[in-house]
């Protein structure tokens, strides 16, 4: 943990008062750095992601397929939970 220390003055029946207090600072949770590669945050606050299996071996694949593949999506319900905690959202 870290230590802060904060001076503060003040007026009191025309005195100058100073205090000198610390504040213990938790670190900050650090953002899942692939996490933040691979999503993106929407205006309505929903999370795109891109389609997988469009990288290769795209012979096998009808164009019908591969176009729907291009295109973003959004996270189903029961993961983002666990998306928003490696984005510290």
């Amino acid at each position: 943990m870290k230590k802060v220390y904060i001076c503060s003055r003040f007026f009191y029946k025309g005195r100058v008062l100073t205090s000198l207090k610390y504040y213990s600072i938790m670190p900050k949770m650090k953002t899942n750095s692939s996490a933040k590669k691979r999503f993106k945050v929407t205006g309505s606050g929903k999370i795109k992601r891109r389609h997988a299996f469009k990288s290769h071996i795209l012979t096998k694949k009808s164009k019908k397929r591969k176009r729907r593949l291009t295109k973003a999506t959004i996270v189903d319900k029961t993961e983002v939970r666990r998306i928003k905690l490696m984005l510290n959202i």
